[in-house]
């Protein structure tokens, strides 16, 4: 079994709360990711397919047609976007670095799957010291 990654990065503002609890309560559960106004991250999105070689291109999958998906699906969705408002497979879902690593996985596993292949898992770093990584419930 061969692991390959590739690694994108995003720009996106976010804010953690949820409605129907007071300004006080949001920001004692989610501190200061509550701030009103949102707040931003750089992310790092780390995306690693595994599978078995094909004898006749020797990949597993082209990194260029694996740029190509996540780019249409993921990056060009929620670059530069506020993730509460702007991305549409993020409405209703509280827009933590663990739900956008469950969502892309939705997103991209179904279109990387093949009979030699399938997607391992989605790793984001939402800052140099918080990284969430998710294998689809794999584990």
């Amino acid at each position: 079994m061969i692991y390959l990654t590739r690694k994108f990065d995003f720009c996106a503002s976010h804010r953690l709360y949820r409605e129907g609890l007071s300004d006080e309560e949001n920001m004692r559960i989610f501190g200061k990711c509550s701030n009103p106004n949102g707040h931003g991250h750089n992310y790092i999105l780390y995306v690693t397919v595994c599978g078995e070689v094909d004898p006749s291109t020797g990949f597993v999958i082209d990194f260029t047609d694996l740029k190509e998906v996540v780019e249409e699906l993921i990056i060009r969705k929620v670059d530069h976007k506020n993730l509460n408002l702007d991305v549409d497979f993020m409405q209703g879902v509280l827009p933590s670095a663990e739900n956008l690593a469950i969502e892309f996985w939705k997103i991209l596993e179904p279109v990387l799957k093949s009979p030699t292949r399938r997607l391992y898992s989605i790793k984001i770093e939402e800052t140099v010291n918080n990284t969430v990584e998710y294998k689809g419930g794999s584990e």
